[in-house]
Order: C-alpha cells, then structure tokens, then sequence
C-alpha cells in the first residue's frame, strides 16, 4: 500500500534511542524527511546517518524539548533543516528524580512539575509551535506517545503515569480545537518496548532468577507474571513506529481523537 508520504515532512522528539528511532526509522523507509530531535549530539548523528544510508533523508534538530528554549532550538531547527514542518511525533519523555522506585507518598512536587512537564508540557510545547501552521496550510498530522501506564497505574511510578493520562487529553483537546482543518490529532499508547532499558531490565531479572543472559526466558517471565498480553512476545520499536506511520498518512484522513493501543493486548478493555 502507498501511503501518499513521500516528500512529507516530520519532527520526531525524543528519537535519538528507543521508540522514537523506530518511529524515525518507518517514516523515513516511507519518503518522509525526518528531523531527529533529542539531546544527544552523538547519538542524534548516529541516527540520521541510519536514515541517509538506507536511502531515507533526515536532519538533526537538537533541544531538550522539555523546557522552552529547548523546544524552541529544536522546532527552528526542524523548520530550517526541513522548510517546514507537516507531522509532529510527541514521543520524548520520562520522568524525574527516583520516581522509578517511588510511590505517590514520597515524590517531592518538584518531581512530580518536572515529569509532567517532560511529558505533557513537552508535547504542549511543540503543539504550538507547529499547529497553527499546519491549520494554516490545511493539512498536518500531531500524534502523542502516551503509555498504558495512562490508563492503568501501578503504585510506582505515579508521576510519569499522571503526565501520560494528561497527555490523552491533550491530544484529544487539540484534536476538537484543529477540527475540520485538515489537521488530525491521535495518541498511540505502547506496551512493553524492546529498547536499551527492557534489555538491562531483562538482564537484571535474569540474575535475579537464575537463567543470566537468557532474554527469552526473561521475556517468557515478563508476559507471565508482569505483563499479560494476548501476543506472545514483547513489543519492538518498529510496532510502534508502524503504527504511527500510518496514523500520519493521508490514507489516515478519517481517523481524528483516537486513543489507539499498541499493545499487544495488555489492556484488555474495549473503551
């Protein structure tokens, strides 16, 4: 299937590890010019070489997009790198201080400001600076990465489950704010992703087990006793990216305000 993307344009935070170079990577194999953004230099040009020698094009658009002036350098430097910008990916993220290891009870408020501005407050930033354009010009594509952790918190990481949930409504706001513009506005909430992270986490439940390196019984542990899911295997970062590539489509005009779950199942739930 063409999905009419060739010569398109597109931002994507947080694409210089993980989900985001999945994301940079299926657009780019579709004709899409890609601006990496993130704040690493060397692994920022790592990726972009990636894209060029595949025989996709991409920039780098460097800035920490979870504080303005950041947001700010990336987005100018997307727009001179590309002439303009048609998609914005909302994937940069995470959380501050030791929330991994925090409940509701011990996260300072400093943390809890600084998480959801890495998240909700990141995506907030690039939405205004490339929405009007795109409302302007009658077509554009805004799709957040949210998290399952949106729709079904543990007691850890309380914060970084918050700013995810607030990320839905923001996009589903923004979605109702740019209808019938010719600009759409989804979010794709992942499961579990094999990236850098799931790897060292696989390893730390391989020595905790017994089994050592062995990633696949690691991963048999995690969709038993962590994640449920009714796919049997963890995501990789090209499901997503999949996903999202196709939500930026032209083929994808009529879909606008969803919340699509990229899963495998693990959410259950048919709202």
């Amino acid at each position: 299937m063409d999905l009419e993307l060739n010569g398109k344009r597109a931002i994507v935070t947080g694409s210089t590890a993980g989900i985001g170079v999945g994301i940079a990577h299926s657009l780019a194999r579709e004709g899409v010019r890609v601006a990496i953004n993130g704040r690493s230099e060397r692994r920022g040009r790592a990726v972009v070489e990636e894209i060029l020698a595949a025989g996709g094009d991409a920039v780098l658009a460097l800035g920490d997009v979870a504080d303005d002036d950041g947001a700010k350098a990336a987005a100018t430097a997307a727009l001179d790198g590309l002439g303009g910008v048609d998609i914005v990916v909302n994937n940069a993220g995470g959380f501050a201080g030791n929330s991994a290891v925090s409940s509701v009870f011990n996260i300072p408020p400093a943390d809890w400001l600084r998480t959801f501005d890495m998240n909700a407050g990141a995506a907030v930033r690039m939405i205004q600076h490339f929405g009007p354009q795109m409302r302007d010009r009658g077509w554009g594509r805004l799709i957040q990465i949210a998290s399952g952790n949106a729709m079904m918190p543990s007691g850890e990481t309380p914060d970084y489950a918050a700013s995810k949930a607030a990320m839905l409504n923001v996009s589903l706001g923004t979605a109702k704010a740019l209808a019938n513009t010719g600009v759409t506005v989804n979010t794709i909430s992942p499961g579990i992703i094999y990236t850098r992270s799931v790897k060292a986490w696989f390893r730390q439940i391989g020595e905790r087990e017994g089994w050592g390196d062995d990633e696949a019984k690691s991963e048999a542990w995690v969709l038993k006793n962590y994640s449920p899911q009714m796919v049997s295997r963890i995501g990789r970062p090209a499901d997503t990216g999949d996903a999202v590539t196709y939500l930026c489509s032209p083929r994808a005009d009529f879909i606008n305000g969803i919340h699509w779950r990229v899963d495998g199942g693990a959410t259950p739930t048919i709202t």
